[in-house]
């Protein structure tokens, strides 16, 4: 019997905020996402910019969780995250079972 494959955990992180000084509205974020089975990982880095809303927020009162949200949104939604989330498990599942190599045979 076969050992069961990992289970791949997401885990989605603000790495920084631009904001406008005057009144904290937050202009862009930049994001991390970073895929991990426990043996095998790999990462992706983007940045999105979001419209200035009707009612702000305080800076001082936003969350990380709220923020990344917000990029989610931005970034398209659901089907966004999905393809982001399973382009980083093709790359863990490479790195599990390559399929191409380099070097030579002597």
């Amino acid at each position: 019997m076969p050992a069961a494959t990992p289970t791949t955990t997401f885990t989605w992180a603000i790495a920084n905020l631009e904001r406008e000084t005057l009144d904290g509205f937050v202009f862009v974020a930049h994001y991390t996402v970073n895929a991990s089975d426990g043996t095998y990982s790999s990462g992706a880095y983007g940045s999105v910019g979001f419209e200035r809303p009707d009612t702000l927020i305080p800076f001082a009162d936003l969350t990380e969780d709220q923020v990344i949200i917000w990029c989610k949104d931005a970034l398209g939604g659901d089907e966004k995250v999905t393809e982001i989330q399973d382009a980083l498990q093709g790359q863990i599942d490479e790195q599990r079972a390559p399929t191409k190599a380099a070097g030579v045979p002597w």
